[in-house]
């Protein structure tokens, strides 16, 4: 399979890993918050002020499902993208998955000073927003464990990841 998702926690390093790991193997790279972005004309946060969570949820969906006719391509998700409706098994079933896992207090150095591109935690201060992650990464990490390849992002060896790719594709 051609197909390479990247799932985690936001601030993991799906998209900077992601292009790395495309330009490497010859790849495309496509981030799915971008498409959706250029799909609705507005940015994630815009999105959901003004529709909801429920609404940017629906076209995350859609987008995900569009990536079905792409080939030799990475695609870097959303945080939450394979934790809604049956997004984990349709990634499952179209791709070779890859969990960047990184522990919580290192996502909330590197989203602190991130906060207001991101929706979910603008109005977090520093004990709110790790508490935050903390419940959160809790919930989403069922949906994550799911993923072919778990990977140790704070340890990213972009050689042996690819390596442990093609692996999975040669299965």
């Amino acid at each position: 399979m051609n197909r390479i998702f990247l799932l985690g926690y936001m601030g993991s390093g799906k998209s900077t890993v992601a292009k790395k790991i495309a330009r490497k193997m010859g790849y495309h790279w496509l981030d799915l918050d971008t498409l959706i972005q250029e799909q609705q004309g507005a940015s994630i946060s815009d999105i959901f002020d003004d529709k909801g969570e429920e609404a940017f949820r629906l076209m995350e969906q859609q987008a995900l499902y569009s990536c079905s006719h792409v080939n030799d391509t990475i695609v870097s998700l959303g945080g939450g993208t394979p934790c809604f409706f049956n997004n984990m098994k349709w990634i499952k079933d179209n791709s070779i998955s890859v969990y960047l896992k990184m522990p919580a207090k290192v996502l909330l150095n590197r989203l602190q000073n991130a906060k207001q591109h991101r929706p979910l935690l603008e109005s977090k201060d520093e004990f709110e927003l790790l508490e935050f992650i903390q419940q959160q990464l809790g919930e989403r990490e069922k949906y994550y464990l799911q993923a072919d390849i778990i990977y140790p992002a704070l340890s990213v060896s972009l050689e042996q990841l690819i390596q442990e790719i093609n692996n999975q594709n040669n299965r």
